[in-house]
């Protein structure tokens, strides 16, 4: 995966200590509380009253089991027949379409600044994959994970058979002690092809202790895959 724009926001996160996405989120939606009804009613499509309708929901049970959702989702999710639901489902994609096609904007620009600023470098992501168990609605099958180390001629023909046979996959270098010149050197000597980390066809990733949540202790290299809420190791 690329250097993009959330590996960006990620380390400006963590250097100014910032608070976690979820309550920045809660933190922006008391700012639109604040505004005046109708501010914040056109902010997000809404009449007054479906503005005022939100607040409602937000004093109420729904504010205590979902603090943290949007008025469009809120009004939604406790909408009373099936045509409010639909028009709230419909304002919410818009904006969502809207705000993406921003956010690609701006990627498209970052990407393009990151290759003038510094050609041929491969970029590294900012932290690991997660490997936990998919919520409800993930596919069954996950990205490949591929597990390496350094000095390790295997390792680096695993790497080189699966960009020889155009596979995806977030490479994890194990005992790089979070070493940037090492990961990059280990890439370099795998083969690995910056296009297609530019792409976020291929990530690289430090471990940071990720082989041994799994519980392994194992030969190197490994590969593994998430299906149907399990780890299963393909190699």
């Amino acid at each position: 995966m690329p250097v993009i724009l959330l590996v960006l926001l990620g380390l400006l996160a963590g250097s100014a200590h910032a608070e976690p996405a979820e309550t920045q989120r809660l933190n922006s939606t008391r700012l639109d509380l604040q505004q005046s009804g109708s501010e914040a009613a056109e902010t997000w499509g809404l009449t007054e009253q479906e503005w005022s309708r939100f607040e409602e929901i937000q004093r109420g049970p729904r504010g205590f089991w979902s603090p943290n959702l949007d008025p469009l989702t809120a009004l939604g999710v406790e909408a009373h027949n099936d045509a409010e639901r639909q028009r709230y489902a419909e304002l919410q994609v818009r904006l969502e379409a809207q705000r993406a096609e921003r956010e690609l904007a701006y990627q498209r620009a970052y990407d393009d600044a990151w290759q003038r600023v510094y050609p041929g470098l491969l970029p590294i992501q900012g932290t690991t994959t997660p490997l936990h168990s998919p919520v409800a609605g993930t596919p069954v099958a996950s990205r490949l994970q591929l597990f390496v180390k350094p000095d390790c001629p295997p390792c680096l023909q695993r790497a080189r058979e699966l960009q020889a046979r155009n596979t995806d996959f977030d490479l994890h270098l194990v005992d790089s002690h979070n070493d940037d010149g090492l990961l990059r050197d280990w890439a370099r000597q795998a083969g690995i092809q910056p296009a297609r980390v530019q792409r976020q066809q291929i990530t690289l990733n430090h471990d940071r202790g990720q082989w041994q949540r799994l519980g392994k202790d194992t030969q190197m290299p490994a590969s593994f895959q998430q299906r149907e809420g399990q780890w299963q190791r393909l190699d």
